[in-house]
């Protein structure tokens, strides 16, 4: 089988087979950022397929291509990689899949376009209703109040990140629930989850049919609250941080009898409280040696008949 065919089947493959192998792992729940480890690794064997393949079929389609990917390797590499037999379909493969990765970038920087306008207009709307004192600067203030009759608190993320509370909330949270609160949402950005979210949204928007992009995406949003959760958990207790998230949301009907769809609240409370067993470290570690391999396999794959040949 040609190399770039054997590439693409191997993308599909580990795109169609790990998220059922994650969604029935038990684990995920009590190890987050295991499973978001697991997932990013996934994701960039994924794409890391597709790349190779374009490389190779782009090699064999184009002189200058080739000469650019094959710049240092002696001749008996060259041949083993038999370009000359990728056959007509080649260049087709090469342009789509160039294509392919040219939409994700520009999918990516629409992204972060889009979340640096909502993070400006956030900031703007900060600056009206919490104005700013004479001698104060805004960039070096931590901890925006805001005047607000519905309890909320979040972390604004950018080069000088923003815990933004409302005065509902200060007199909601009681005692160490507000501070489990701010270190659940410094949890966020001390772990760049913005970032995550930006790439999962940006391939999920882009490809809107692959539901192995879409199942990034919500596992996404899903994992970096549990990861955030334990996070504030581990400083502040288990159920001060779940009496902390009850109050700071039961007036939005996400406990309700119907909640919405995309409300994780109901089960993230219900996982605070439950008693769970961590993870074994040695198997942990087992678990995040294994997903550092699944982007290696690629490489292994694509590099083999040029380590052959050299041998």
């Amino acid at each position: 089988m040609m190399l770039p065919v054997a590439l693409l089947l191997l993308g599909a493959l580990t795109a169609a087979l790990a998220p059922r192998l994650l969604a029935r792992a038990h684990w995920r729940e009590r190890e987050p950022v295991v499973a978001l480890w697991m997932w990013q690794c996934v994701v960039a064997g994924v794409l890391l397929c597709c790349f190779l393949a374009m490389a190779l079929t782009g090699a064999a389609a184009w002189h200058l291509v080739r000469g650019h990917v094959f710049a240092p390797a002696p001749h008996a590499v060259v041949e083993a990689y038999a370009l000359g037999a990728y056959g007509p379909w080649a260049p087709a493969t090469a342009v789509v899949l160039a294509l392919g990765g040219v939409w994700t970038v520009a999918m990516l920087v629409r992204e972060i376009a889009r979340a640096r306008s909502r993070r400006r207009q956030r900031r703007a709307d900060l600056l009206v209703r919490s104005p700013l004192l004479p001698g104060e600067e805004r960039d070096q203030e931590r901890l925006v109040v805001l005047e607000g009759d519905r309890p909320d608190a979040w972390w604004l993320p950018g080069p000088s990140p923003q815990l933004v509370i409302t005065t509902a909330a200060l007199r909601r949270l009681k005692g160490r629930q507000l501070d489990a609160i701010a270190a659940h949402e410094q949890g966020h950005a001390t772990m760049r989850h913005d970032w995550l979210r930006h790439i999962s949204a940006a391939l999920a928007h882009g490809f809107p049919q692959v539901a192995f992009f879409a199942a990034f995406r919500d596992e996404m949003h899903r994992l970096v609250e549990l990861a955030a959760d334990d996070m504030a958990s581990r400083r502040f207790g288990r159920l001060t941080t779940a009496l902390a998230l009850v109050e700071l949301n039961e007036d939005r009907g996400v406990f309700g009898p119907s909640p919405a769809p995309e409300a994780h609240l109901p089960q993230r409370v219900h996982r605070l409280l439950a008693p769970q067993a961590r993870l074994a470290p040695m198997h942990r570690l087992r678990l995040t040696a294994a997903a550092a391999v699944v982007p290696v396999v690629p490489l292994v794959v694509t590099f083999g008949p040029g380590l052959l040949a050299l041998n």
